[in-house]
């Protein structure tokens, strides 16, 4: 099974703080309808971008066998082995050459990007904890714009800036600097926005700068997946003006556009949403959302009917809304509470077809939940840093500001679904299953204050490797065996690129976590330290190669697709029950570092699986952890741990407790 997860975003973040912003003029349209105003055109870089490589059929091969070593006894890896051969001469060899001549036909794009589509689209299982994943931001560092009013309101706000700088081209392009002080500089903006869009990458590159794909950026807003049968269908209408609130399970619009596209006034918005806020009626008997917790062929059907029973109108206003805020009634206990409720929910106050919700709890808690085939983190993450800024240092609304004096009533128009009893039954049956699904899930969360990314980059290692190797430790610990793990790795820095897949578990996790956790006392600190080093060194070739385009997972993946699209019979390799194994991804991993995270999340996506969302931060490391019934969230954290504190004390020259 594919994984289905956020990913490992390029490191990227504006400086974020508390302290006010004075934000310029935007030329003839009055004050804060953009976010910022780049002199480089957002789209500058996206022609010149390089092509998402297609490994050599030899090098995926050897990389593959290399990633099964740690899971296979000698009899089962020479029998994959023997495989791999007839595959790479035989009919793999044939795939591969139909693969580079059809990617040579299709320069406009990358050879992932339509089997990815089809990957998320055609896959019937509901969309709720097997494919969204969320980000939770950090609360407001003036404590009094945590308020849920000002804080929807900021966000509200923000977002539409942020809608509006990237339309008008004046967003900045995403960069990935490995030398900021040539590249992040007014002086090259200047420069570079003079060179043509055909060549413009090539400029970057000359001073260590890496522009990344943002052709998924515009599929944020106004956006909706679709359920059809067999193939689900991305939806967007750019032209649409106004806002998707739920709240309680009822649905309300209203602009947050005028005619001539300026944004309305704050205060406007803020009266529209207290309006709401105010509504006193019960929560509805037959919540819609839920629906969209089905499983896909389910809801397309069930939606037809909904469409055919006189609310195609309705229907077509929530595809359409710019986004998709929630309103909750209800404040966040703490971090286990705020992951189920950002991760799923009650099921009736989010609408998971929209490309993502914007989540606000009583007490300001917010988080973007969103709907995965679109997109992955690096536009997530990219919006989710520019609201936060905004919101925050140039607030659109402050605790003490009035709403205005407008007819809400009017402007605020309430969605009314006419239900029929097949209707009724399906929302009620979805209810049950998500009921039950959400039921079983457990998370857990540690926050390791020991040390973290300055401590262990002075050691010369590799934060990600190390919290790797934590979680290689955990799960010898816990069940006795090293088993397949997928790291998602972004490879934005191509056309039309998205994940490549890092495979962490390696003969070298393998033995230095046998080291620590079976026999300590036989290895010396200096040699465990040794061991370590080893593991990150090849974890960083790993993590390069995965960002440059040179996995296996993704290349083995789409030679799969094209014997499927050209009707040629499934490959041997692919029957062989080690492909099935290692794509049955036990511990499914993904990091997000940005200084606004919060905390993020995902479930695991295999039954028998963890879920883990984890953070190297400066001083700590965070790891947040889901589980179904058969894992145990709780002591596979209480493992990391462990692992964690053993790591640390090797690395300081003491000895290892067993």
């Amino acid at each position: 099974m594919v994984a289905r997860l956020l990913l490992r975003a390029w490191p990227r973040g504006p400086a974020v703080g508390p302290g006010p912003l004075c934000r310029p003029l935007s030329a003839g349209s009055g004050s804060g309808e953009y976010l910022q105003r780049s002199i480089v055109p957002t789209m500058h870089y996206q022609d010149s971008l390089p092509r998402l490589p297609i490994p050599k059929l030899e090098d995926t091969i050897k990389r593959y066998l290399r990633a099964q070593k740690p899971l296979l006894d000698d009899g089962q890896f020479r029998k994959t082995e023997q495989l791999c051969k007839s595959f790479e001469n035989g009919i793999g060899k044939e795939l591969h050459e139909q693969l580079v001549a059809q990617d040579k036909q299709n320069k406009h794009t990358s050879y992932i990007s339509g089997p990815w589509f089809d990957m998320y689209l055609s896959a019937r299982d509901s969309i709720v904890l097997n494919f969204n994943p969320f980000v939770a931001f950090i609360p407001d560092p003036k404590s009094e714009y945590n308020d849920q009013l000002t804080r929807a309101t900021n966000m509200t706000v923000s977002a539409i800036r942020f809608l509006k700088t990237l339309r008008a081209g004046l967003l900045e392009p995403e960069v990935f600097h490995l030398n900021p002080a040539k590249s992040d500089t007014d002086t090259f903006k200047r420069l570079i926005r003079f060179v043509p869009s055909s060549l413009s990458w090539y400029g970057a590159y000359l001073v260590n700068a890496y522009p990344l794909d943002m052709s998924q950026y515009f599929r944020l807003f106004n956006s909706t997946r679709l359920p059809k049968p067999i193939r689900d269908e991305l939806f967007t209408n750019e032209k649409a003006r106004h806002l998707l609130v739920l709240r309680k399970g009822h649905f309300y619009v209203f602009d947050v556009l005028d005619q001539d596209g300026n944004i309305v006034g704050a205060s406007e918005i803020q009266a529209h949403l207290k309006y709401i806020l105010s509504d006193s009626s019960p929560a509805p008997e037959f919540p819609l959302a839920y629906l969209t917790t089905e499983n896909r062929d389910v809801w397309a059907e069930l939606r037809q009917k909904l469409a055919s029973g006189g609310n195609e109108e309705s229907l077509r206003k929530v595809d359409s809304a710019v986004f998709c805020l929630c309103l909750d009634d209800f404040p966040i206990k703490d971090l286990v509470h705020l992951s189920h409720n950002m991760l799923h929910g009650d099921g009736a106050n989010r609408w998971f077809d929209k490309s993502f919700n914007l989540i606000i709890a009583k007490d300001g808690t917010a988080a973007i939940h969103f709907e995965h085939a679109w997109g992955d983190g690096v536009a997530v993450l990219r919006f989710l840093n520019e609201v936060f800024k905004d919101s925050t240092q140039a607030p659109a609304v402050t605790p003490q500001s009035q709403p205005a004096r407008t007819d809400s009533s009017v402007a605020v128009q309430k969605l009314n679904f006419k239900l029929n009893d097949a209707l009724k039954t399906g929302i009620s049956t979805a209810k049950e299953k998500f009921d039950a699904t959400v039921k079983t899930l457990t998370v857990d969360l540690i926050q390791f204050q020991r040390g973290g990314k300055e401590f262990l980059k002075k050691q010369k290692l590799s934060p990600d490797s190390v919290a790797q190797l934590a979680f290689q430790m955990a799960f010898l610990r816990q069940y006795g065996q090293t088993v397949a793990t997928y790291e998602s790795c972004s490879t934005a820095a191509f056309k039309h690129g998205r994940t490549e897949t890092i495979r962490p578990a390696s003969i070298f996790t393998k033995r230095c976590s046998q080291a620590f956790v079976r026999e300590p006392s036989k290895h010396s600190a200096g040699e465990l330290q040794q061991m370590m080093t080893e593991c990150s060194t090849y974890h960083s070739q790993l993590t390069k190669e995965a960002a440059m385009g040179q996995g296996f997972d993704r290349h083995l993946f789409a030679l799969r697709y094209l014997a499927a699209a050209k009707g040629i019979a499934l490959p041997e390799l692919y029957l062989d029950p080690a492909y099935g194994q290692i794509n049955h991804n036990i511990l499914s991993t993904s990091t997000l570092n940005s200084p606004v995270v919060n905390i993020g999340g995902f479930a695991p996506v295999v039954p028998d699986g963890f879920g883990i969302g984890y953070a190297v931060h400066d001083n700590w490391i965070g790891c947040n952890v889901s589980s179904y019934p058969g894992r145990n969230a709780r002591e596979f954290l209480q493992c990391v741990e462990k692992a964690l504190e053993d790591i640390f004390d090797a690395i300081e020259g003491k000895c290892i407790k067993t």
